[in-house]
């Protein structure tokens, strides 16, 4: 798999004019990251697919076409951005609490705990019955069998994975309810009239735009972001009492306005929906059904706003008996065979992650591009839409390009070594330094309009 295989494959598969290819430059090869997957490719073609969507919404708006580049060490850097942020030239951010990480179990397993929230390391150490600390943790959890902890910590609502082998995940009924599905989905679910991108002048892709972005951490906010870089109005809301990761909410938040809104309080969800009724694109990451129990069902909003292009990001997919599992980018990587397989080829006694959290990142430019090949649809044939992804079929996307032998062994790529990858912006957190939109447009270049802001700064309400 080539980037070029990789970008023919996605824009095929969404329908997409193929000629449109003809206006893409795509540069360098893997390996990029030390790292036996195709990272790189998956990099590279997932920002393209983003960039050359955001021309075609463009083109649709305006008849100009434009040429598409993407470096792949550049899409790289984007793709480790939340690595390489930095805050008034300090160190860089800690993004993960100590507790998280790999474990061995009683029988000669491993198990990855994840425990970055408050609440999930309070209820995995509630479980354990152990103190708060690295080797308490270690100790209890060589008294479980894996597999019994790992469904254990899912049946009460924590995060965790044991580390399976490809072909262990490949017997479970969870791997093998999404093994049918395509890469994404973008479904019609409802008739409005044609309707341009966005709103007012066109002098960028999205410009006009209304997004509302209901999502944290990495997958979401990265889609959300993808979207604030070509021009869309995003409007961030999060509840007021659900926690946040705060370097994530710096470099995700860059292009963004941000808002609270509970949605436990009907009044609360009265004013979301009255935001929906002007919104284009409405993005959430959150667990299947979860948002649909408080009344906003891809369904329900295409009633409330005819047109509106409805987002759906999850873990492990939207069917399945993993389908409401609790699961972030490292846990499917560790379901799902990666971190196993990187282990083996690496010589490693422990698992091995990827070198980036390559599954949150694509998956985010996925739902980023998924929704403006639907806003494009939108411009052309009208009707109401639904894109769905998930880490999890990204993650056998990625597993399906085979493997470079010996890529591990690559050296790795320094904050030092993407400077001219970087900016530097002043925001509210102080000077920020943080990646740069990898995607080059030659009539329309991607930035960001707005520094990033402390959550909840502004008024759950659409900008004049």
């Amino acid at each position: 798999m080539t980037p070029h295989l990789a970008l023919d494959h996605l824009w095929t598969a969404a329908g997409c004019d193929a000629a449109a290819l003809d206006a893409v430059s795509l540069i360098g090869e893997d390996p990029g990251l030390p790292s036996i997957y195709r990272v790189g490719t998956l990099a590279t073609a997932a920002i393209a697919a983003t960039g050359l969507a955001a021309a075609e919404c463009f083109r649709l708006r305006t008849g100009c076409r434009q040429r598409v580049e993407v470096e792949m060490r550049r899409a790289l850097a984007a793709f480790r951005s939340e690595r390489y942020l930095r805050v008034n030239d300090g160190p860089p951010p800690a993004l993960r609490d100590p507790v998280m990480g790999f474990y061995a179990t009683r029988d000669g397993r491993w198990i990855q705990l994840h425990t970055n929230f408050p609440h999930h390391l309070a209820g995995i150490l509630k479980v354990l019955g152990c103190a708060n600390d690295r080797a308490a943790v270690a100790e209890a959890i060589r008294g479980w069998d894996g597999a019994v902890l790992d469904q254990t910590l899912a049946d009460a609502g924590l995060c965790a994975a044991l580390i399976r082998s490809p072909r262990e995940w490949a017997a479970l009924e969870q791997a093998q309810a999404i093994a049918n599905l395509p890469l994404f989905e973008i479904m019609r679910i409802g008739d409005a009239p044609p309707e341009s991108a966005g709103r007012g002048g066109a002098d960028r892709p999205l410009a006009g735009a209304r997004v509302l972005d209901l999502s944290r951490i990495i997958a979401g906010p990265a889609a959300g972001r993808a979207l604030a870089q070509h021009g869309a109005q995003v409007l961030m809301i999060n509840g007021p009492h659900l926690p946040n990761i705060a370097p994530l909410v710096i470099d995700n938040g860059r292009g963004k306005r941000s808002a609270t809104l509970d949605l436990r309080d009907a009044a609360e969800r009265d004013r979301l929906r009255g935001l929906v009724g002007d919104a284009d694109i409405f993005l959430q990451a959150y667990r299947p059904g979860a948002l649909a129990a408080r009344g906003f069902s891809p369904e329900a909003l295409a009633q409330v706003r005819p047109g509106i292009v409805y987002v759906s990001i999850s873990a492990y997919g939207h069917t399945g008996p993993w389908a409401k599992r609790r699961g972030f980018d490292s846990l499917v990587q560790s379901a799902s065979g990666i971190a196993w397989t990187e282990s083996r080829a690496a010589h490693s006694d422990e698992p091995k992650h990827l070198p980036c959290q390559a599954l949150d990142h694509a998956t985010g430019y996925l739902a980023a591009f998924g929704a403006m090949v639907a806003l494009a649809r939108r411009a052309t044939e009208g009707g109401s839409w639904h894109v769905r992804v998930s880490l999890a079929q990204t993650g056998r996307w990625l597993q399906s390009m085979g493997q470079i032998e010996d890529g591990w062994r690559l050296p790795e790529v320094t904050f030092e070594d993407v400077q001219d990858c970087m900016e530097t912006v002043d925001s509210p957190f102080g000077r920020i330094r943080g990646t740069l939109p990898a995607e080059r447009l030659t009539e329309t270049p991607a930035f960001y309009g707005r520094p990033p802001v402390p959550i909840g700064t502004d008024a759950a309400a659409w900008a004049e």
